[in-house]
């Protein structure tokens, strides 16, 4: 049979299709249509039909057909013309054959970049449920392209490392005395781990306070191999039937502040797991239960010790969180065993690698981990090993997945944004009744902002919102420039420009100022005083002195010197800012008589879409004259919250009193204000962990709009309903229990 293909790879394809994987490849050539091969099945052969009938090439078959050896001038021997031509194909084979293996070693198809991103995940050892999740959060900044490069890859593995929960550092653990009890199926490591652990204590705090416990006295010499540990380390060595109660033996280890415990290993299918971990939580001293997995065990052992045991440690009435990864230097790859630790959430404390005690055993590194699991790749066997399901049901999976997705978007939150805290506990007040919403929010909002948390303040326009009764709050703006998630309500501050100017900067510290529009003279002449930092957006229509002449800031457009431009965004798309300035006087509103005209400076600035270059909008702002040239930064920030009130009200409409319970006004604004700072801030970010953020968020939100902003303040809705759900219905479990 004759295949022709665009290329080789093309080519070889068919004949695969056409007549299985050990077809014989007779010849090929290249030709104007691309690639031909001339192929026939490996039954035909063996049938004897090579050589039978005419076997001359016909005019239209490749020319590197192998022939039959010429004819000799006596009768020819059929025999020795079949051994020759046998020869020749089986010299062709040999050389088709490396070619097909070649073939099947590269990927049948680059696919876009998230299918390749779940290859990678897959050749690592990771499975198909976690792959998705961190592929469904690919942002729109890599999504756009399909190579995977380097960029891609450290996106990839800074989502992995950001699921991989661990310690900061050593201290976190080992600093926290109590009472830890190593727990996990027969042989797994758990006494050599207990030796490590101990040992680490010991080079921390000394011996004195150590003690070591063994309740395994099943194992044959299990209490002899603890024993020569603790003769080792110089610490106490206590024996503890597995029915016995941890608190029988609190009485002996008095002045013993940290006490480890070595379980005796069972099955994680075996009834009595539930039973040891009972009497580990019998007593009156809690107990940490740390569980241990084999990195050379198979992915679906992992999945139920890590089921079965949680579910002991539940049924118990305990908790289950932290986990130790044993013999990685038996496993083939890593990937599995994180994989199992990230789906469930455990947090990883250590990683042991050898017997030696106690060096083989470090402290659990996400990132260094991660590393080492993607290195780590294998082409999959077939295609049906890349759709294998997880050891987990797969419905369950991504539900998980969600839940996981939630907490680390929250979490995120709460580390990157200042007052992301005092917005969650605003939202908290939800559904109790109105005047204690009103005594819990004042007690919150009475140390807020907390001293040396705020350097300047966003001054919002004293009038209405359009089409709402209410003004949009002011926001505070931390020292690294970054907005407070929880803006400031405008009727809770004083009354008078100049009062709230004083009072924000002896309650908060506060010593910059963007205003909306001039400040009035009281208040100019306070800024000049303090030397305060201030800028003031105002009107195109705004006079000013220039030149000897009063003129409107428009009119001086072609008089402002160009000081280059600024990238920005602009109503939530990408946009460029170019910026003008010049020197000027102005007389503030209000000013006495004999007060002289404020030195100043104008700028002026068009926004240009990024793209196109066409003018976006057009913005003037006036600096005192002390700032010089470079407030660059004031005039973005000022700029950039143009989008606060619209996205406010969007929020506010969509916090629905009828759907939220009862809510009070102030309540509902404190919310819709903050989620539009959230949503806004999150969309001016222009790093990789907002840009990673950015990506969870709006995954979690099922989707993207045109316009990014609105986009991320949807999902921030659907955010805080989903976690003010689960919140309730944790509490109403718990008052139902």
């Amino acid at each position: 049979m004759r295949f022709v293909g665009a290329n080789s790879r093309e080519a070889m394809r068919q004949v695969r299709a056409a007549l299985g994987d050990e077809a014989l490849i007779l010849a090929n050539r290249h030709t104007e249509q691309g690639v031909e091969i001339l192929a026939m099945a490996e039954s035909a052969a063996t049938d004897g039909n090579v050589g039978s009938g005419d076997s001359s090439p016909r005019p239209d078959e490749p020319s590197s057909l192998p022939t039959a050896a010429p004819a000799r001038p006596a009768s020819p021997d059929p025999a020795q013309a079949f051994e020759a031509m046998s020869a020749r194909l089986l010299e062709e084979m040999r050389d088709m054959r490396a070619l097909l293996s070649r073939e099947r070693s590269q990927p049948e198809s680059t696919g876009t970049l998230g299918e390749q991103l779940v290859l990678t995940m897959r050749e690592a050892g990771f499975g198909q449920v976690l792959a998705e999740e961190v592929v469904s959060a690919l942002p729109e900044e890599l999504a756009l392209t399909t190579a995977m490069d380097e960029r891609a890859l450290a996106w990839l593995a800074r989502q992995l490392a950001r699921r991989l929960s661990g310690l900061d550092d050593e201290a976190a653990f080992m600093d926290r005395t109590g009472i830890v009890a190593l727990i996990g199926p027969t042989g797994v490591g758990k006494t050599t781990t207990t030796a490590k652990l101990a040992a680490r204590y010991v080079m921390r705090h000394g011996t004195r306070p150590v003690a070591l416990v063994t309740t395994d006295s099943f194992r044959i010499g299990a209490h002899e191999q603890l024993r020569i540990y603790s003769r080792l380390l110089d610490v106490p060595m206590y024996a503890l039937n597995a029915d016995q109660p941890v608190s029988d033996l609190l009485g002996r280890m008095k002045g013993k502040s940290w006490i480890i415990i070595d379980t005796v290993g069972m099955s994680q299918r075996d009834h009595r797991v539930i039973e040891q971990v009972s009497h580990l939580h019998g007593g009156d001293s809690p107990v940490r239960l740390v569980l241990l997995l084999n990195a050379a065990s198979q992915p679906e052992t992992l999945e139920e010790v890590v089921v079965r045991y949680r579910q002991a440690a539940q049924a118990a009435g305990g908790e289950l969180h932290d986990c130790i990864i044993t013999k990685q230097d038996e496993a083939g790859r890593l990937a599995p065993v994180l994989d199992i630790v990230m789906r469930h959430g455990l947090r990883l404390l250590f990683v042991s690698h050898g017997q030696r005690v106690p060096e083989d055993m470090a402290l659990a590194e996400p990132d260094v981990l991660i590393e080492q699991a993607l290195a780590d790749r294998a082409p999959l066997a077939s295609p049906a090993v890349r759709q294998a399901a997880e050891p987990a049901a797969r419905s369950s999976g991504n539900l998980m997945g969600q839940g996981r997705r939630l907490a680390a978007v929250l979490q995120a939150l709460r580390q990157r944004l200042p007052g992301f805290e005092h917005l969650e506990e605003v939202w908290n007040l939800l559904g109790l009744p109105s005047s204690i919403q009103q005594q819990r929010l004042e007690r919150l909002l009475a140390d807020y902002p907390r001293t040396g948390q705020a350097l300047g303040m966003i001054w919002s326009d004293r009038r209405r919102v359009p089409g709402e009764n209410w003004s949009m709050p002011d926001v505070a703006l931390s020292p690294e420039g970054t907005w407070l998630a929880l803006p400031l309500l405008q009727h809770r501050q004083v009354a008078g420009q100049q009062a709230r100017l004083e009072a924000s900067r002896e309650r908060y510290d506060i010593d910059v100022h963007l205003l909306n529009g001039l400040p009035d003279g009281e208040s100019g002449e306070w800024l000049e005083r303090q030397q305060s930092s201030w800028c003031s957006q105002v009107r195109g229509s705004q006079r000013v002195e220039y030149a000897g002449e009063r003129r409107t800031l428009a009119s001086l457009v072609d008089a402002g010197e160009a000081v280059g431009e600024v990238r920005c965004r602009f109503r939530g798309a990408p946009g460029r800012l170019d910026l003008f300035t010049l020197p000027i006087s102005v007389t503030l509103k209000g000013s006495r008589r004999d007060q002289p005209r404020l030195d100043a400076r104008a700028w002026l600035g068009e926004v240009r879409d990024e793209e196109s270059g066409k003018v976006l909008g057009k913005r003037y702002w006036i600096t005192p004259a002390q700032l010089g040239r470079e407030p660059q930064s004031l005039l973005l920030t000022l700029l950039q919250s143009d989008v606060l009130p619209q996205l406010a009200r969007r929020a506010w409409q969509r916090l629905d009193p009828a759907e939220l319970g009862e809510l009070r006004a102030d309540q509902r604004l404190l919310m819709a204000s903050g989620l539009a700072a959230v949503a806004a801030h999150l969309d001016l970010a222009e790093d990789e962990a907002a840009m990673d953020l950015r990506a969870e968020l709006l995954g979690l939100g099922g989707g993207r709009r045109r316009r990014r902003d609105v986009a991320l303040l949807e999902s921030l809705v659907q955010l805080f309903m989903v976690r003010d759900a689960i919140r309730h219905l944790g509490l109403g479990e718990r008052e139902t229990g």
